[in-house]
């Protein structure tokens, strides 16, 4: 009895020290890193990359900042709706990280930052995002169909596209005809991988050039009743593009 009294108490102080060397050893987990998407272009640089002459150089009466535009709740891929930014490997894996996260709701981030960059285009007065006002008239509502919102690099890659494929409405407000249908799939942006910050402003990058192709087609509108005859949008996948 004795003995073994002894030897308990022998073995208390071991197991504690073994315990704090295994905590010391264990590595700790990086920290936890979250994004926000933010209309980057300085107001004068938005206006100048949204003021482009549309396709055909041909611009309407309502190239001034006279229409006011009403941007409803957008439709993202449900695979986006998540918290993790997504990078995509091939044709069908989706790559998420732990530790980098979107700090917002990807759709609303991307309707607030369409928004910003809608409102230093030449045709655009104003532009409210949904929910607004029962007062509030508008010229056009805007819905937005995004697909693509991502990160695309293989597993080996050092170097990666952003994808950025949305489609949009423009409606007429009183009896939600849509007057015209166009898309944008932007592929130009270029990314370090493992650069989440670098991710995120080709993401806000390419979402400047959504906005410049609705815009552009805005401002075709001979008035905010009749489509124009044509109203080509732009496609800017690079052609080394993965």
């Amino acid at each position: 009895m004795r003995i073994s009294i002894q030897t308990s108490r022998l073995a208390l102080p071991l197991v504690a020290l073994l315990l704090g060397g295994c905590f010391k050893l264990s590595r700790e987990s990086p920290p936890l890193r979250q994004y926000v998407l933010s209309a980057t272009a300085q107001p004068g640089a938005a206006a100048g990359a949204l003021g482009s002459a549309p396709a055909g150089g041909v611009s309407s009466p309502t190239a001034r900042a006279t229409l006011t535009v009403g941007l409803r709740r957008m439709d993202l891929a449900s695979y986006l709706s998540v918290q993790y930014l997504i990078v995509r490997r091939g044709t069908s894996e989706l790559v998420t990280s732990e530790f980098h996260r979107w700090g917002e709701d990807v759709g609303e981030g991307i309707n607030r930052v369409l928004a910003a960059y809608l409102a230093g285009s030449p045709p655009v007065r104003a532009v409210d995002v949904a929910p607004w006002q029962p007062a509030s008239r508008h010229n056009f509502l805007v819905q937005l169909h995004v697909t693509r919102f991502e990160g695309v690099a293989d597993s080996a890659a050092t170097e990666g596209r952003v994808h950025v494929t949305a489609g949009w409405d423009i409606i007429r407000p009183f009896d939600g005809r849509v007057l015209l249908r166009g898309s944008t799939d932007d592929r130009r942006e270029s990314w370090r991988v493992g650069d989440y910050t670098g991710l995120v402003r080709g993401l806000d990058a390419a979402l400047l050039r959504v906005a410049r192709d609705i815009s552009a087609c805005m401002a075709r509108f001979p008035n905010d009743s009749t489509p124009p005859a044509a109203c080509g949008a732009t496609d800017s996948a690079s052609s080394d593009s993965p």
